[in-house]
C-alpha cells in the first residue's frame, strides 16, 4: 500500500474511529477494522483478522490506563478471564487457519448479527 495522503487520510480515519469505539464502548477490533481492511483495504479476510488483533493490544491497553485511572478495573477478574482467554485465542487462530475465507466471513458476519441482536434485546 501506497503512503499518498488519500491513504494516510483513510488509514488515520480507520484508527481514530477504532479507537474512539474502543474506548467508548470497549469493542473496536472485528466491529470495525476487520470490515475496514476487508472492503476498504482490501485485505484477506485471514490477514485482516490477525492484524486487527495487533491493532487493539494498544488500543485496549491505552484505555485500560485511562480506566484504570478512573476506578473502573476489577484487576481480579481481568486477570483470570484473561488466562483462560489467552488459552482461547489460541485456540482460534489455530482454529481459523483450517476455516476457508469466504466461510470464515460468514461466520463473522452471523457472530456479529447475533451479538447486534443480543445487545438490542
Amino acid at each position: 500500500m501506497s503512503f499518498s495522503y488519500k491513504n494516510i487520510i483513510l488509514l488515520g480515519s480507520i484508527g481514530i474511529i477504532t479507537g474512539l469505539i474502543n474506548g467508548l464502548l470497549g469493542i473496536g477490533g472485528g466491529t470495525i477494522l476487520i470490515p475496514a481492511m476487508v472492503f476498504l483495504l482490501k485485505k484477506d479476510q485471514h490477514t485482516a483478522h490477525g492484524t486487527s488483533l495487533a491493532i487493539i493490544l494498544p488500543t485496549a491497553i491505552v484505555s485500560t490506563i485511562i480506566y484504570n485511572a478512573n476506578n473502573h478495573m476489577d484487576w481480579s477478574l481481568a486477570l483470570k478471564i484473561a488466562l483462560s482467554g489467552m488459552l482461547g485465542g489460541y485456540l482460534g487462530a489455530r482454529l481459523m487457519e483450517q476455516i476457508p475465507a469466504p466461510r470464515l466471513r460468514k461466520l463473522f458476519g452471523l457472530f456479529m448479527a447475533a451479538a447486534g441482536l443480543r445487545m438490542i434485546f
